[in-house]
């Protein structure tokens, strides 16, 4: 079987963000399952395809808002709104529907499509339905954008959320309706989506390397807790914000947290023990200098990739239960709780552990990697007999 992967961004040789990581996990799994994949996509700016001779580029875009100017915000914006697309997909008309059909004919003869998040079938709504598809719903967005509209503290982000929110339930449903099979990255973001028959959808545990981890190892502790990630998107940084506000006071002046990844201008922390040291070289590395890792997630859809790298590593954590979405096995060293004081008490006493607490992953990633291979077939079998019908 040939499928096209046709999503916003290609596998770059390092993926960086959750979302390129649980692209790799994915297209990975349907290889192992003997899948001939032909991603079909825009690069990164400056950046090669992790796997050229089986990529097609559609050109280089950076679709991240926060590195854009004001004039290029405010032209995305008026282009949105003229087209009645979301914002997130306007900024991928960088090519026309016309490349996009000449790039599919070049890639045929194919099966069918793995159309990969909203984004790009948002921008080129119709193109990828000529044929069977499987809808990799990585988050419910709708529901994404709703929940900011409600933490948004300005009028026009407010409405700008909404208007995202509507455009995007009336795409997500129409990609679930058109498609032979759903996959979600959890398994509650079936039923949002109108998908939980098993007949439908199934939702796949994710795994954030191709290969098995290394054995617990001896590591030196630098700090007490340590947090990684893209704080600029809007659901990690109500987490953050949760975080900086409700847990930090809590904790005492001597308790080190180190926050890395990209950071939104004008964040700071009273804290005497926050440091914000932006980004890092390596963020395995940075968090295995952590005695604990906190899981801070209290908003969003779909799985939460640094919980799975943390469980993968064996590190203890402490994780809010929206930091579990799709992780069905919770290791032994990650305590649950929701609550401000719940979450501070729990950090210092596993602080006080460290790497004392810590266990071995590599049975988490095999159980999480069986589980991926498994609901990988379930949806070829759908869109195999939906292709030999069409064929027919």
């Amino acid at each position: 079987m040939h499928l096209v992967f046709a999503t916003s961004i290609v596998p770059h040789a390092a993926p960086a963000t959750g979302y390129e990581i649980a692209n790799a996990a994915i297209i990975d799994a349907l290889r192992r399952a003997g899948v001939r994949v032909t991603v079909l996509g825009y690069a990164w700016p400056g950046k090669e395809p992790s796997d050229p001779e089986n990529t097609v580029v559609l050109g280089a875009v950076d679709v991240r808002t926060e590195n854009a100017s004001l004039p290029q915000k405010i032209e995305w914006l008026g282009k949105a709104m003229a087209a009645g697309l979301t914002f997130s997909s306007i900024k991928l008309r960088a090519a026309t529907p016309d490349n996009v059909k000449a790039a599919l004919r070049a890639i045929g003869p194919y099966d069918g499509y793995v159309i990969n998040a909203v984004q790009l079938a948002g921008a080129f709504e119709g193109l990828f339905a000529d044929k069977p598809s499987i809808f990799v719903a990585h988050n419910v967005e709708f529901r994404s954008a709703e929940e900011n509209a409600e933490s948004a503290t300005g009028l026009l982000q407010k409405f700008l959320y909404r208007r995202e929110a509507r455009l995007l339930k009336g795409i997500e449903a129409r990609l679930c309706a058109n498609a032979s099979f759903v996959w979600t990255l959890a398994d509650e973001d079936r039923q949002a989506l109108g998908v939980e028959g098993n007949l439908r959808s199934a939702a796949l545990p994710l795994v954030t390397r191709l290969a098995p981890p290394p054995a617990p190892s001896r590591r030196e502790i630098v700090c007490d807790a340590a947090l990684v990630g893209t704080w600029t998107w809007q659901p990690n940084r109500i987490g953050l914000d949760w975080f900086l506000e409700s847990v930090v006071p809590l904790l005492p002046g001597d308790f080190r947290i180190h926050i890395a990844g990209h950071l939104p201008a004008g964040l700071s922390s009273r804290h005497p023990g926050v440091s914000f040291v932006g980004r890092v070289p390596d963020a395995t590395e940075f968090v295995r200098g952590a005695a604990v890792i906190p899981l801070i997630s209290r908003a969003g859809t779909g799985v939460q990739l640094k919980s799975i790298e943390t469980f993968e590593l064996g590190l203890p954590a402490v994780a809010t239960t929206r930091s579990l979405r799709g992780i069905d096995r919770i290791p032994e060293n990650c305590v649950v709780a929701d609550e401000a004081e719940e979450f501070a008490e729990a950090l210092l006493r596993l602080a006080k552990h460290g790497a004392a607490s810590d266990v071995d992953g590599r049975d988490f990633y095999r159980r999480q990697r069986d589980a991926l291979d498994a609901q990988v077939r379930l949806g070829l079998v759908k869109i195999g007999a939906a292709s030999r019908q069409a064929a027919a």
